[in-house]
């Protein structure tokens, strides 16, 4: 039997942009990408914390240090720069790994800097 448990997460990020005619995705500073286990084209889930709106899209990587945290497309019309957004990951398991896994949590400022992971 397989389990879906949380793989990484960038817990309360800003967004700095939201840019409806580019092309549909998360743009995702690589600092917080790596901190968290993402890699580019991974699926994620996005939780608006202000708005309560929940949706998927998937990763592209923005320059490390720089603190971007945009949605694209469609998606930029479930967001506002300034809105506080959960990024979840999930990855499938057996029950042995699942025991033993330890997911990636990373907390960051209101920049978007790492405080904690």
């Amino acid at each position: 039997m397989q389990i879906t448990l949380m793989k990484g997460k960038i817990h309360r990020a800003s967004v700095t942009e939201a840019d409806l005619h580019y092309e549909g995705s998360i743009s995702i500073d690589r600092t917080l990408l790596e901190a968290a286990g993402m890699v580019i084209n991974e699926r994620v889930e996005i939780y608006n914390v202000e708005t309560g709106t929940r949706f998927a899209t998937y990763v592209i990587e923005a320059p490390p240090m720089s603190g971007t945290m945009s949605l694209n497309g469609a998606a930029a019309r479930l967001v506002m720069p300034g809105d506080k957004i959960i990024i979840v990951a999930y990855a499938s398991f057996d029950e042995a790994e699942a025991k033993k896994f330890k997911p990636h949590v990373v907390r960051v400022d209101r920049d978007n800097r790492i405080l904690a992971s």
